[in-house]
């Protein structure tokens, strides 16, 4: 599972690089919870809630159902 949410990051992962951040995964669970960490310019950003939830959120569940909920760290 935590290969096919890498490869769905990998599909959006030039837009947030684009804007001077990324997002790496931190870990994965069994019960469908991603846990990723923003970093460089995603980090400190007001709107980063709006972007892991209506972008990063979004893309990963799109591809992989399973997953129940991406949160930051």
């Amino acid at each position: 599972m935590r290969e096919r949410v890498e490869q769905a990051l990998n599909r959006i992962r030039p837009a947030i690089q684009m804007d001077g951040g990324d997002v790496q995964v931190v870990d994965v669970t069994d019960d469908g919870v991603v846990t990723v960490q923003l970093m460089g310019a995603c980090g400190g950003c007001p709107l980063s809630t709006l972007t892991l939830k209506a972008g990063i959120e979004r893309a990963i569940r799109a591809e992989v159902p399973e997953i129940q909920e991406v949160i930051a760290v």
